[in-house]
């Protein structure tokens, strides 16, 4: 009773946290396999669970599920924070036990202290923007199939039931729905993951990727990525992943084995990309940005951490992060293994840079914590071998029987950087018409500079030296 009230007071904002009836344990660790319940038991211990809960103040209730281990019978209880912190719980289960505030600390429960009670009570000013309802919203917003997929993929018992489950209990087994029968609406967390366009809810609520082509900002391919939140975050990941990620191998005299290394390493990027989903504010509606530049990534997030993390804690390579603002954001991408949670992605991020050899990451916020900023620069030995191949590549220093004007100089630059690129891009990036892209590269295949490889659609362009 104690530890389901301290876990649904949940102080450090971790989500809540589980227990599980039917399994000794020594030293902290599970033994296995487990002793299991008998199945007469199963009825009575949650029968026993509501009477101990009523006991709670205000009354809260946790998920229960029966479930089956190596052919044993176990109950797991699934304790989130709960709407209505924070919860008191008797000392004693005599009747004139005094009531206190308990919480987590470590791996043991124990009474709030007076600092920690204030901290509780701080808590309960606000509940977070990721669990509050949606008055706008309907549950039909949320699509079953989208659920599903999510439970079949996290490898959850309750795939198997959600066919013959109404979208309300499904909803409600999953706390991403709550309310009376009659007003009935979804949770933000469950509009973010499980709807078709979470950007209609939350302005704001995509990832948005440029890839700059020059140093000037003058010459850029965007890309928008939408859907639910771990649909976009996937789809950009793979899009970097696929255009951006190099690997490199370089040959080391009187040394058998290779050095291999990346411009970035992507483990690093998808530490940062996931950070950045995870800790934004969903109420601002400005979007999260990935600016890939020559020999940079930088990824703008709003707002800035959360106290008591500032600028000189972010140079620390460990962080010890107590608060946190999306906690149910943080459950789902944890169930599908896209965050470990619990402050390890930017050590993660020092780490993976530095088995790269790339310089050390760099992350940034203002005094008022208006925005979050991480820089991964680029592998100094990828850069050098870059820059050697433009020197290589680029005819701009080659004499032609005609001069180029700036325009076509440009044009030139934005094919190099990318030999698929479209005339429409081409016309939007030069700010001229396609007519007039179309007579300039006219100009550079009769001057035998350009040539077209393919078919219009997935041909690509060839710099001729």
């Amino acid at each position: 009773m104690q530890t389901i009230c301290a876990f649904a007071n949940d102080i450090n904002n971790w989500g809540g946290g589980y227990i599980v009836i039917g399994i000794s344990e020594k030293d902290g660790f599970p033994i296995l396999p487990p002793v299991g319940l008998k199945r007469t038991e199963l009825d009575s211990i949650q029968k026993k669970l509501i009477e101990l809960c009523h006991k709670i103040d205000p009354y809260y209730s946790p998920v229960t599920s029966p479930v089956v281990v190596n052919n044993k019978h176990l109950i797991i209880i699934w304790a989130p924070g709960g709407e209505n912190r924070p919860y008191k719980a008797p000392a004693t289960l005599s009747e004139k036990s005094q009531k206190r505030f308990f919480i987590r600390r470590g791996s043991k429960t124990v009474p709030a202290n007076t600092n920690e009670e204030i901290g509780l009570i701080a808590l309960a000013a606000k509940i977070p923007f990721d669990d509050r309802m949606n008055h706008q919203a309907k549950l039909s917003d949320l699509q079953l199939h989208i659920i599903q997929n999510f439970l079949q993929e996290i490898g959850s018992e309750l795939f198997e039931y959600s066919a013959k489950l109404s979208l309300e209990e499904l909803t409600a087994k999953m706390q991403i729905a709550r309310g009376s029968r009659e007003f009935y609406k979804p949770i933000n967390v469950g509009l973010m993951f499980f709807s078709e366009h979470p950007e209609i809810f939350f302005k704001g609520a995509f990832i948005e990727v440029i890839v700059y082509q020059d140093e000037h900002g003058t010459s850029f391919i965007e890309k928008r990525f939408t859907g639910p939140l771990h649909y976009q975050l996937r789809d950009a990941l793979s899009y970097i992943k696929s255009n951006i990620i190099e690997e490199y191998v370089q040959k080391i005299d009187g040394q058998a084995e290779a050095l291999r290394f990346y411009n970035y390493p992507f483990r690093a990027l998808d530490e940062a990309l996931t950070n950045a989903v995870y800790h934004r504010d969903y109420e601002n509606r400005a979007t999260i940005e990935v600016n890939i530049r020559s020999d940079r990534i930088e990824i703008l997030s709003f707002p800035g951490p959360l106290p008591p993390i500032d600028n000189s804690t972010l140079k620390q390579k460990i962080i010890v992060a107590r608060n946190y603002r999306n906690r149910r954001i943080g459950d789902f991408l944890k169930e599908l293994h896209l965050s470990e949670g619990r402050g390890t992605g930017i050590p993660s991020i020092y780490k993976v840079m530095q088995q790269n050899q790339s310089p050390s990451p760099i992350f940034e916020t203002d005094e008022e914590k208006n925005y979050f900023l991480t820089t991964l620069k680029i592998n100094q030995q990828a850069l050098e071998i870059i820059r050697k191949q433009n020197q290589k590549n680029v005819p701009l220093n080659v004499p032609l029987n005609v001069p180029l004007s700036k325009r076509i100089k440009f044009i030139l630059e934005m094919i190099i950087a990318d030999k698929f690129i479209t005339v429409e891009q081409l016309a939007t990036n030069s700010a001229v018409n396609e007519k007039t892209i179309k007579r300039d590269l006219d100009f550079l295949k009769k001057n035998q500079v350009l040539k077209r490889t393919g078919s219009k659609k997935s041909g690509y362009w060839e710099v001729i030296i």
